[in-house]
């Protein structure tokens, strides 16, 4: 694949100039913000040693931050998880050539879409405690089934789009050579489209990190609600707010990079293994023959 990008021309001297302009002033606009923040805090009182002091303990770290962090990382990487199978297998179920499947999924996709992810939270909280009885662990299944209904559906309509942003003329040359519509789909379609579609899914993935939060209002240890427990009892709110920003700030630039290395990573097995060098723009008969079928002696090439 080419590094190239066919979503807009590069832009010209004069656009490169203004876009460094409008860069550098939002920068300043942003430090300025930042700098105003940061000398109302230390006017309040907010920044002074003696709030930062108990980060220095080893019992702030043991008793809420370390098990709250670890709480939002079990949460997250299940949900993640879940949330790419289930997200598609909608994905390929709304493509699907039987209406009955592609009629479920759609609806399926299109209802908890659009719920909020904490209704939905609040529902399987209460759906695990009044319907299931489970005696333990109510508000992380609340968490997991909140995240996984509504991220599945996301993820759903991404993978549906990818997909349908390839020509056509990638499927028809799968069938061409004797693939059945399912292995069209999945060794032709779908490395492809998830591919294109990666920086959104990582954004998306990022978003169930993040929302991961929104436990605390169910009475999930997460490291928001951990971290504001213990702020009660030392009476740091702010510093700990700060602390709890960076870990998070630190945990999403590390997932970020790991799936920039694991783009650059597809992208070189997919040139090395013949791929043309725009899966968008590439000839069919070429995608069909880098996913591993071989054309059939005498038969037509698409």
């Amino acid at each position: 694949m080419s590094d190239s990008t066919v979503l807009y021309d590069a832009p010209g001297p004069k656009a490169r100039i203004r876009n460094l302009v409008i860069g550098v002033a939002g920068a300043v606009v942003i430090l300025g913000l930042l700098a105003y923040l940061i000398v109302g805090l230390a006017k309040a009182g907010q920044l002074t040693a003696a709030f930062w002091k108990p980060f220095l303990e080893g019992s702030t770290w043991s008793n809420y931050l370390l098990p709250g962090l670890l709480s939002t990382l079990e949460a997250a990487a299940l949900s993640i998880v879940l949330a790419l199978i289930l997200g598609m297998l909608l994905g390929v179920g709304r493509l699907s050539t039987v209406a009955g499947v592609r009629i479920v999924c759609g609806i399926w996709v299109e209802f908890f879409r659009a719920i909020p992810v904490l209704v939905g939270m609040l529902f399987s909280y209460y759906f695990a405690l009044y319907v299931l009885h489970l005696p333990h662990n109510q508000a992380f299944f609340g968490v997991i089934v909140g995240l996984v209904l509504y991220n599945s559906s996301v993820i759903a309509e991404l993978i549906r789009s990818g997909v349908g942003s390839l020509p056509k003329g990638q499927r028809e040359a799968g069938l061409a050579i004797g693939l059945r519509e399912g292995q069209a789909m999945a060794a032709i379609l779908l490395p492809q489209a998830i591919t294109a579609m990666l920086p959104s899914l990582v954004s998306q993935l990022v978003v169930i990190l993040k929302d991961t939060a929104l436990g605390a209002i169910i009475g999930y240890p997460d490291l928001l609600q951990s971290g504001y427990t213990g702020s009660n009892l030392t009476g740091n709110l702010i510093p700990t707010v700060l602390v709890m920003a960076a870990m998070y700030i630190i945990i999403n630039y590390a997932l970020t990079k790991v799936a920039s290395a694991l783009e650059r990573r597809m992208k070189r097995r997919g040139r090395s293994a013949g791929k043309p060098a725009d899966p968008l723009m590439g000839d069919p008969a070429e995608a069909a023959r880098s996913a591993g079928t071989t054309l059939q002696a005498g038969q037509p090439t698409p």
